[in-house]
Formats: C-alpha cells, structure tokens, sequence
C-alpha cells in the first residue's frame, strides 16, 4: 500500500539550485497549512515558539543529497508545513549550506548552528566503518548545548531517510516525566553484541546496563529520537555521555561509533515509540550494504541506516528494491536531466 503510493508520487520540482563545484537542486513546491493548523503570528520569534513542530538535523555536503531528500519528506507529509522549524548543526562551509537550504526551500523556516568539531575530535575512537567516526555524527551528542535554551522539546533525524507521515504524530509522542527521550526500541536485537568482551566481563562496567534502568535495556537506533532538551540540560547527559567516550579511549568496551554511549546512558530509560516510525536496516550492513526488505508491520518513516545508502547505489546503477521509495524525495538536477532525456 505505501510502496504504491510512494511510487506514484509526482516528481516535485521548478527551478534549478547550482553552486560553482557543487551539487544543482531544484527548488521544492511551497506547502501550506491546513485550515486546523495553529498561527505563528510573529515569523521573528519561530526559533522558540511553543507552537512549532522543532526538528534537528545535521547538514554537510557529504550527505547534503539525502537531507534535502528529509526536508521535502518531512514538508510534503506534514499536515501544517509551515509551522515546522529545522534546526541545522553544521561543521563547516555554514554559508554554502545555508544557500543550498535558501534556494530549494525559500519559504522554510531554519536556523543554522555551528558546532566546534575540534571540542570532540580527540574523544572519537575508530570504529567499524570509518563514516560512523565523522565529528558531525556526534552532534546529537550535544544538541541541549547547541540549541537555543528556549527549546523544550526536538525531533532528531538522520539524513539517510525520508517520512511518509505526519511529523507532528512523532513530535507530539508522551515521554514521562522522569523521562528525557523517546525513540523506537528493538528488544529482539542481541544487546550483547554492542558492547565488547573487556565490557561484559568487568563487573564494574557491566552493572551499569542493570541498575537504575525502569526495564531491562533495548537496542534503539539513534537516527530518530524526540529529545526532551530541557530535561537533558538539567540532568546533564551531555557529561553522562563524553564520559563513556573518554573511558572508550583507555578502554576498548564498544566498536560502533557514536551508538553505544547512548546505549549506555539510555536504554532501559527511554519512552517507547511504535516501530512504523523507524523502519531502519535499509541500508544493510555496516560491511557490505546489501539489500534489505521492510520490517513487518506499517511504515511512517523508511531509514537506510548502514553502509548502503540509496542515492550512492542509484548513481552506481544498483539500486535495491526500496531505493525507488527514496527517488521522488530526490531535488538533485542532475537526476531530472536523465528523466527528461
């Protein structure tokens, strides 16, 4: 039903974005709201308004293509547009990215932030694939520092997917009061692997997964979180995080990137959200990137988290089945030069 649906989607696009050296986007269609929607009424004061659906994301050029892909996903399936606010942490080239956003997407409302790479360098370990050890990966690490303080409450995202629904169903998702982030949890995943055997056989390291947990701890995936910022702020998970990093540099207790310390922190602590909003996997592996099939179930959110990601395979010509679901999102010229010719 929704393969169907996705497939038939008309490509959207006018004008065409270009930059010396760089990508040509499109420019996307302006989306309103509905009739039901709530007013911003001061466009200055969006940043922080209580009415706007946040939503965060980081934005460089290697994964400029499927950002923008999110943005038009997130946009198209939102019943009020216009009262959604991107939040982009950006590492470098802050203006070139800000003028891709501008000009595919006049209309939206966005902030750019930048985030100092320099502060978290010495505390990334090598990991197994070497794009999970990119400093911009470790942003959502930091997100109630970089943020206005304003901010409550935040939808994080990857830039490897793409939405079929409705972001204020997620964004509006209940998280407890003793509770800082919600996110779909995956309880059938074998937790062991994430962590190493010098982990699992010092008693002092491994009891940490046991106490102060309000259930055994699940993997969940850190691609699509809704962030209680305030909450963070106040119980200072930041430190709770970086803390785990600098232990992984004398000691070697995870071997995947910037997930485990989550894991750490966080599961067995989290609010739970329906598995339709991450169908994660698709991109493969963290080795070879095959292709994978959804899991069972219904489907408000397609994440190609892992090594394959669709628009690299599509300009390979070997796209996976699923990558079609990711094409009518794509505002790259270049792809609509090939459909016209």
């Amino acid at each position: 039903m929704h393969s169907t649906y996705l497939l038939s989607l008309t490509i959207l696009a006018v004008f065409t974005v270009s930059f010396a050296g760089g990508e040509r986007f499109k420019e996307a269609p302006k989306f309103f709201n509905s009739p039901e929607c709530l007013t911003i009424e001061n466009d200055d004061d969006f940043v922080c308004s209580d009415k706007a659906i946040h939503v965060a994301m980081t934005l460089d050029t290697a994964y400029l293509r499927g950002s923008m892909a999110v943005i038009l996903s997130v946009l198209q399936h939102s019943s009020c547009p216009q009262n959604i606010v991107f939040h982009f942490v950006t590492s470098k080239q802050t203006h070139r990215l800000q003028n891709y956003v501008v000009s595919s997407f006049p209309y939206l409302k966005f902030r750019i932030y930048p985030y100092d790479v320099a502060a978290i360098s010495g505390l990334i370990s090598t990991s197994i694939r070497s794009a999970l050890d990119s400093p911009l990966n470790y942003a959502r690490n930091y997100l109630a520092d970089i943020l206005p303080t304003c901010l409550s409450r935040v939808v994080y995202l990857d830039s490897d997917l793409i939405l079929v629904d409705d972001i204020s169903k997620l964004f509006s998702t209940h998280i407890p009061s003793d509770v800082v982030l919600a996110a779909p949890e995956y309880c059938n995943a074998n937790f062991t692997t994430y962590f190493t055997p010098t982990f699992w056989s010092n008693p002092s390291l491994s009891i940490t997964l046991s106490i102060n947990r309000r259930r055994p701890p699940c993997y969940f995936n850190t691609g699509v979180m809704v962030i209680e910022l305030k909450k963070w702020r106040e119980g200072d998970f930041t430190r709770k995080i970086i803390e785990w990093m600098e232990l992984q540099k004398r000691i070697r207790i995870y071997e995947l990137g910037s997930l485990p310390p989550f894991l750490l922190v966080f599961a067995g602590n989290i609010a739970p959200v329906d598995h339709r909003w991450n169908q994660h996997g698709l991109g493969g592996d963290n080795f070879r990137g095959l292709c994978r099939d959804l899991h069972p179930g219904p489907v408000s959110l397609l994440h190609w988290s892992g090594k394959g990601k669709p628009w690299v395979r599509l300009d390979d010509g070997r796209p996976c089945p699923l990558d079609a679901l990711w094409v009518p999102y794509d505002l790259l010229e270049s792809r609509f030069d090939l459909i016209e010719s």
